[in-house]
């Protein structure tokens, strides 16, 4: 079962009005992420929603719309063999993950590098080259320790532009 199914599932079970503090809960123990979130804007946003049930599909929605969390990602990277710093936290991180994505603050900048256990398994410290190639094309610069972007535009990285990053990786390993 996925993170996001489970969170459905635990969600199914509130046929009432769910609060922040529950919602913030359900994400906590579906996705074994701490989320430090202003409880004020999603109680507002559940006020939107009366009496009616929200579904987890829905709340996810409005965790990246309004925090640039994207849950459903992560949900789809679990098991994937990347480990993700992002918003001053690990969200997703396991001893066998073969490469580690840094985002800066605000998500403007990325970083990709490889993990200990992909240098002990490859003897390698370094990315292997078609990963970096693909990812100079995409606008990264890489040198011995990874592969770095910036957004020029001092924005958040758009989601698309991370999700073809998070393929490449996924490619990259599926190719080791």
């Amino acid at each position: 079962m996925t993170k996001a199914e489970q969170m459905d599932r635990l969600m199914s079970g509130y046929d009432t009005k769910i609060s922040s503090t529950q919602l913030l809960a359900l994400i906590n123990e579906s996705y074994h992420v701490e989320l430090e979130l202003p409880q004020a804007d999603i109680d507002h946003w559940l006020e939107g929603y009366g009496d009616s049930v929200v579904t987890g599909a829905c709340a996810r929605a409005m965790i990246n719309e309004r925090f640039s969390i994207n849950l459903d990602a992560l949900s789809a990277l679990e098991g994937k063999r990347i480990s993700l710093f992002s918003k001053n936290r690990w969200m997703l991180r396991h001893e066998h993950d073969w490469f580690a994505v840094h985002t800066g603050e605000g998500d403007v900048d990325v970083r990709i590098r490889p993990t200990p256990y992909y240098e002990e398994h490859t003897g390698s410290t370094a990315l292997p080259e078609r990963l970096s190639e693909t990812l100079v094309h995409m606008g990264y610069g890489c040198d011995h320790q990874g592969c770095y972007y910036a957004n020029p535009e001092g924005q958040a990285v758009p989601d698309a532009f991370k999700g073809k990053t998070m393929m490449a990786v996924m490619q990259a390993i599926q190719e080791l």
